[in-house]
C-alpha cells in the first residue's frame, strides 16, 4: 500500500457485539435502533426539501419544482433523489456518520477472513413514499450495483416510522447466502408495485416485515431479496438509503472503456479504514444526480410553472 493510501485512514467506533455481526452474516440484514437521533432526523427532513428546491446549484438532471409549492407539496411531488450527497453537505454528513460507518466497518466484508474494516460509499438515494404510492417488487441491490466480493451493503435510515401500513421493507432472511442473482421479469401488480422489474423463481413464503422506528438503521446485503408494498396510510415513509462496500474491492459499476478486470468506479466517498486506491483520484459525480417525480402530480406541476 502506498503512503498516500495510509494517510487516508479513517477511524470509526465499534458499535456491534459479535452476535450481531453473526446475525448479519446469517440473515443478510441487521436492524440497529437509535443510530440517528431526533435532531438529526429533523435536519434531514429540512435538507431534502432544500435539495428538491434547487438549493444546491449543480450540473445535474434534477427536475425543478415550482417556487409556489409549500414544503409539504414538495414532499408530495418528489419521489426520489439520486445521489444527493454529491451536492448536499448535509446528506454527505450522514453518508459519513460515525456510528453508521462504525457498523459498516464491522459487517460489510465480515465474510472475508482478513478484511480490515475499510469501507467506501458509492450511492445515496432519498425516497419520499407519499400516501397511496406503490412499493418496489422483489429485487437484489447487487443487480444494480455490482461488486466483486459480495460486500455491497444498503444502509436504510428510517426518517419516519416504517410500518406495514405505510410501506416498510419486507425481506427474505438468508436469501443472500448462495450469492445467486435471480432472474427478473415485469410484474403484473401495478396496484402494489411500481414499474420496475421484479425478481422471481424462489420461495417467498418465509418473508417478514421489517417495521422500525424513526432513527433506526436497517443494514442489508446486496444479495438479500427484499421488497416494499404500497403506502396504505395517510403519512409519509421517508428514508435515506446509502450503499457501501469493502474499500479493497474494485467497483465495476460504470466500466467505460476499461476491461472488466480493471473497471473501478471512483465517484466514491471513503468512510472507514484505508482507501487502497486513493492514488487513482476521484470521479466527477454531478452528471448522475437526478430526481424522479410522482407521475400523478406531473400535470399539476406543469400548470404551476
Amino acid at each position: 500500500m502506498s503512503e498516500s493510501a495510509e494517510t487516508r485512514s479513517i477511524d470509526v467506533p465499534r458499535i456491534l457485539e459479535p452476535d450481531q455481526v453473526r446475525a448479519y452474516l446469517d440473515d443478510g440484514y441487521l436492524v440497529v435502533p437509535n443510530l440517528v437521533d431526533p435532531d438529526e432526523l429533523d435536519e434531514l427532513k429540512r435538507d431534502i426539501v432544500k435539495v428538491a428546491r434547487g438549493g444546491y446549484p449543480a450540473e445535474s438532471n434534477m427536475k425543478s419544482v415550482p417556487a409556489t409549492l409549500t414544503d409539504a407539496e414538495v414532499l408530495e411531488t418528489v419521489l426520489c433523489i439520486h445521489q444527493p450527497h454529491f451536492i448536499s453537505p448535509v446528506i454527505e454528513k450522514y453518508v459519513r456518520h460515525p456510528r453508521i460507518c462504525g457498523v459498516l466497518s464491522q459487517i460489510a466484508a465480515a465474510h472475508l477472513p482478513w478484511w480490515d474494516g475499510s469501507v467506501k460509499c458509492m450511492q445515496s438515494m432519498f425516497f419520499v413514499k407519499p400516501p397511496g404510492f406503490q412499493g418496489q417488487g422483489w429485487h437484489q441491490d447487487e443487480v444494480y450495483i455490482p461488486t466483486r466480493d459480495r460486500s455491497l451493503v444498503g444502509a436504510w435510515i428510517a426518517i419516519d416510522d416504517a410500518t406495514v401500513e405505510n410501506g416498510c421493507l419486507w425481506v427474505l432472511p438468508g436469501s443472500h447466502r448462495d450469492g445467486y442473482l435471480h432472474r427478473m421479469r415485469q410484474h403484473d401488480n401495478d396496484d402494489e408495485f411500481d414499474g420496475a422489474e421484479e425478481a422471481f423463481g424462489f420461495d417467498e413464503t418465509s418473508e417478514i416485515p421489517v417495521e422500525v422506528k424513526a432513527g433506526t438503521l436497517v443494514f442489508f446485503n446486496g444479495y438479500l431479496l427484499h421488497r416494499s408494498r404500497r403506502n396504505r396510510s395517510d403519512i409519509y415513509r421517508r428514508v435515506l438509503v446509502n450503499h457501501y462496500m469493502n474499500a479493497w474491492s474494485l467497483l465495476p459499476w460504470h466500466p467505460g472503456d476499461d476491461p472488466p478486470a480493471r473497471a473501478d468506479e471512483r465517484a466514491i466517498i471513503h468512510v472507514a479504514g484505508v482507501d487502497p486506491y486513493a492514488w487513482k483520484g476521484f470521479g466527477q459525480p454531478q452528471r448522475r444526480i437526478y430526481s424522479r417525480m410522482c407521475k400523478a402530480n406531473e400535470e399539476s406541476l406543469e400548470e404551476n410553472r
